[in-house]
């Protein structure tokens, strides 16, 4: 876990680095979604964009909401006929 200093610096996880290639000069991009910070490297190829991540961040989400509160039971409209 990462502990943010008294000028608001915060460290990178040394694995957390490895893992995707952060080194020390790069910039990273703080980006609020919802209740969590996304961490984005802005030089980084478009991996985030790919539909495969998007789709997986979407269902994180969902189930993330989906525990919040209690879904109510969808209404559908009568058909007529």
């Amino acid at each position: 876990m990462a502990r943010v200093t008294s000028k608001l610096q915060v460290t990178v996880p040394k694995a957390i680095a490895e893992k995707y290639g952060i080194r020390p000069g790069d910039e990273i991009e703080w980006v609020p979604a919802g209740d969590v910070i996304r961490v984005v490297r802005p030089s980084a190829n478009a991996l985030s964009d790919d539909r495969e991540t998007r789709l997986h961040l979407f269902d994180q989400a969902t189930k993330r909401h989906a525990k919040r509160r209690p879904q109510a039971p969808v209404r559908r409209p009568r058909g007529r006929g």
